[in-house]
């Protein structure tokens, strides 16, 4: 009896197929040796090895990938219909989900009016609790998210507000207008902190703020203009500290980075790297035929919402808060140096290690007019790009290749934004609507209409609660799950 179950085990062993299988992290590094893994294994099976491998204490979801594709079938299903042999190492690539879930938004909660000229900057501070909007009638507005009404008119700008950055510990909100000023606010009472910061004789076109984790308070930020310059000021003496000189044209966008360094873009085609203690030039990264438009960081969601997450917790001190703040950065990060991808006017994409090479990792080609926003998913997997060609795309945030294109809109794509889950992306046109895309399936997951003209501004709160946005039309819109 014992004999003919084994010999029958044995003949159902040999029915089921194995398959010689590699784990690896999105950067490529091996996860243990090569296993065999049963054909009838799928992502739910390899979700426990993985877990196991990593000696997780709690276990943490994963999504699978072959050759950038996500396995959501068995492995021998894969392997039928991908005419892959069975005799090659299948190379699985694991990727870390949100453990949290955010909840697409449907409609309209509230439409407010207040601004009497078009919204043309919307950002929610980093705890998601207030929401500021710039616009060309020259005023700041805070608004009240729970009531959902104006909160304060911030005046003070003598020209269009065309760019709003809250600082990381959500003490401050600086403004920057088209005559080249700068305003710091103070966003409980909506008083500006002294006079206006003057030195760009031209306007200005990004706000970035120092990382909460390389010091609390916050106290410095980064300013870029028209006029080729970027200037490091103090919030607190209200002075220019360094003025970053060196760009032969407009400067387009500036980031500061989460190592300490400042990145700017510009209309000269080069991105410049510098180091913020004396302004000196470390790196110049070439590559674009044309103006550099847009500059996105693979941490930039930990640095704009610093020691804040989707939970909603609050801290009583700055040095807790930048304990925090480190520790949330240095989790996202992982061993893998910080990205930088760089939009232009050339329809190209750019792929950077800049603490690594002065060289771009990839050229990223596909859009067929100029990308005018580029922002990497706040895990870092995936880069998202808004174009002038009425597509979003989707590329692999640490190779840079393609994933898939997003269509529907059917005018210029001017802004993204993305969920704190990593699994929504959300895109505001020209066509007056949002829209919404499931990154998993690849396809339209919410239609937004109701702006009445062109949206020129979205922003979705980093606790992944509520969407703004304001264009044209004069009015901010939230939008709720």
């Amino acid at each position: 009896m014992a004999e003919t179950m084994e010999v029958e085990v044995a003949a159902e062993r040999e029915a089921i197929n194995s398959v010689i299988c590699q784990l690896a992290d999105p950067d490529g590094n091996s996860l243990g040796a090569a296993l065999y893994l049963p054909e009838n294994a799928g992502p739910k099976e390899l979700n426990q090895v993985v877990n196991k491998l990593l000696s997780n204490e709690e276990r943490l979801p994963y999504a699978f990938y072959i050759s950038d594709e996500e396995l959501v079938v068995q492995l021998g299903s894969y392997l039928e219909k991908n005419k892959v042999s069975v005799e090659k190492v299948l190379t699985i690539v694991y990727q870390p989900q949100a453990v949290f879930r955010i909840r697409p938004v449907t409609r309209c909660s509230a439409t407010i009016a207040g601004h009497t000229e078009a919204v043309l900057s919307v950002a929610f501070s980093p705890d998601g609790r207030q929401l500021a909007s710039g616009s060309g009638d020259t005023t700041v507005r805070l608004w009240d998210l729970n009531t959902q009404t104006p909160l304060f008119t911030l005046q003070g700008h003598r020209n269009w507000v065309l760019s709003v950055a809250w600082s990381p510990d959500g003490k401050h909100l600086v403004s920057g207008s088209k005559a080249g000023e700068l305003i710091c606010w103070d966003p409980q009472t909506g008083k500006p902190l002294g006079n206006p910061l003057t030195g760009h004789k031209k306007w200005i076109t990004g706000i970035s703020w120092e990382p909460v984790h390389l010091s609390a308070p916050c106290r410095r930020f980064v300013s870029s203009s028209k006029d080729g310059d970027a200037r490091i000021w103090d919030v607190t003496t209200r002075k220019c500290l360094i003025c970053l000189s060196g760009h032969t044209l407009a400067i387009t966008c500036v980031k500061w980075g989460g190592d300490g360094v400042i990145y700017t873009g510009s209309q000269d085609c080069t991105i410049k790297v510098w180091e913020t203690s004396q302004g000196k030039l470390i790196r110049e990264l070439k590559g674009h035929g044309h103006w550099v438009n847009s500059l996105a960081l693979s941490t930039e969601y930990v640095l704009r919402s610093g020691a804040f997450d989707h939970t909603g917790k609050q801290y009583s001190s700055p040095e807790e808060m930048k304990k925090v703040a480190l520790e949330r950065y240095n989790k996202m990060r992982g061993n893998a140096p910080e990205r930088l991808v760089s939009g232009s006017d050339d329809f190209t994409m750019f792929l950077w290690e800049p603490a690594v090479s002065k060289h771009p990792k990839t050229r990223m080609t596909g859009h067929q007019q100029l990308v005018n926003h580029v922002y990497f998913s706040p895990d870092g997997q995936w880069i998202a790009s808004a174009s002038f060609d009425k597509s979003v795309k989707l590329w692999n945030g640490t190779t840079g290749k393609f994933v898939a294109a997003f269509r529907g809109h059917v005018g210029p794509v001017y802004q993204i934004s993305w969920s704190a889950d990593s699994r929504l992306l959300l895109s505001g046109s020209k066509d007056s609507t949002l829209k919404v895309w499931d990154i998993r399936t690849k396809k339209l997951k919410q239609d937004l209409p109701g702006h009445a003209d062109e949206v020129f501004a979205v922003d979705w709160s980093p606790d992944g609660e509520k969407v703004a946005s304001g264009g044209k039309d004069r009015v901010l819109k939230l939008w709720m799950g």
